[in-house]
């Protein structure tokens, strides 16, 4: 672990509140399943200063030390369970290859069929779990409704038709936990970024330009893209050879600003195949270090976010009397508010867009007089998307 921080175990995690725990006693196999928790300020506060959150911090720094150096096409040794996940991955895939968008030309927002595919997602769930269980790797199988939770939450909203950092943050967490249960290890960490991660992210292209998904808020994830964070943090990792500032001995930062080196190095690394703006920080130790940082600052510091977070046995959210929920509300998105405030606020959700492979088939749809839909469909292979 970073800086030689163990993760805290769900044994010896913070308590949370009796409402909120497994209840997987001796004759009782009834969950109680992960919940949204953040609503104010107090309870960020809280979140921030709790073990559930230095347990994501020192995971999130734990995989970018892993992969420091290292490239997405080298080759690292893949242990059975992460072969396994793979595998996971590979059907939640070939369900929304199955799943194909219906006619929407009139809509520049998410398509329709992204709902179809969620709900085949969710009834899959449980199966795909057993995947790890049947082999042994997943020994609590208690955890699997939990489990649950955190993934089919890592793929988008099925209300909103869209998707952002929180719902990458579900993915992490859904990795976490499986750390906490161990099915993986930290000789896995490598595996888990260029491998499990990446792939992920190849899937989310994939649903993004299929279903036309809608960034989840008016300005994307802060800044860097409509959709991800992570790809950054960890491919200035990859870029970051030592973190005492030793960069990578050719690839300097202004090299994004060159079509041949984006071209030749998108095979290896993260950062080249997500970037679209370069960064004026001169080091990728120091845009790595950064990267980290904002992490915090902007998806586990930012209430429109985290507001979103599911607390559970695994995750659990710090055990405070004070923080009650009385007064929470929640409206016709599913979104979470305090009493007295209502709607789509510029704080809460922000204004909805069509998303950027909507806008791009729209203009290329009014060039060549043909459906907009039908432009983007079928597509194996996803360009890097333009910055807010």
């Amino acid at each position: 672990m970073a800086h030689g921080t163990p993760i805290t175990d769900a044994t010896s995690a913070s308590p949370v509140p009796a409402d909120d725990q497994v209840q997987a006693n001796a004759g009782s196999s009834a969950v109680e399943l992960p919940r949204k928790r953040i609503l104010t300020q107090a309870h960020l506060k809280a979140f921030q200063e709790s073990g559930t959150y230095k347990d994501l911090v020192d995971f999130v720094e734990e995989l970018n030390t892993a992969i420091i150096g290292k490239t997405l096409s080298e080759a690292i040794e893949i242990s059975p369970a992460i072969a396994t996940i793979l595998e996971i991955l590979d059907e939640v895939e070939q369900i929304a290859q199955n799943t194909p968008p219906v006619d929407n030309a009139a809509s520049r927002f998410g398509n329709p069929a992204f709902k179809t595919f969620y709900d085949k997602l969710e009834e899959r769930s449980t199966k795909l779990h057993e995947k790890l269980s049947a082999p042994g790797y997943l020994k609590e199988q208690d955890s699997v409704p939990e489990l649950c939770v955190y993934f089919k939450e890592s793929w988008g909203n099925r209300t909103r038709i869209d998707y952002g950092s929180g719902m990458e943050l579900n993915f992490l967490c859904w990795l976490l936990c499986l750390r906490k249960l161990g099915v993986i290890t930290e000789a896995d960490d490598q595996a888990v970024v260029l491998k499990v991660f990446w792939r992920y992210i190849s899937i989310m292209r994939f649903l993004q330009s299929t279903y036309w998904l809608e960034p989840a808020g008016s300005h994307g994830v802060w800044g860097l893209d409509d959709y991800h964070f992570l790809p950054f943090l960890w491919g200035s990792g990859q870029l970051a050879v030592s973190r005492l500032a030793i960069d990578h001995k050719h690839l300097r930062p202004k090299a994004i600003h060159d079509p041949e080196v984006l071209e030749a190095f998108s095979k290896d690394y993260m950062y080249f195949a997500c970037i679209q703006f370069i960064n004026s920080v001169k080091t990728w130790a120091k845009v790595n270090e950064g990267m980290i940082k904002m992490y915090k600052a902007e998806v586990l510091g930012k209430l429109p976010v985290v507001q979103h977070f599911y607390f559970g046995n695994l995750l659990p959210f710090p055990n405070d009397p004070s923080l009650d929920e009385e007064g929470v509300l929640e409206d016709e998105h599913g979104h979470i508010h305090a009493n007295g405030e209502t709607g789509w606020s510029m704080d809460c959700c922000g204004i909805p867009v069509p998303s950027v492979f909507a806008a791009a088939a729209a203009a290329a749809a009014k060039e060549h007089g043909t459906s907009a839909q039908g432009l983007l469909q079928p597509r194996t292979g996803v360009k890097p998307i333009p910055f807010d």
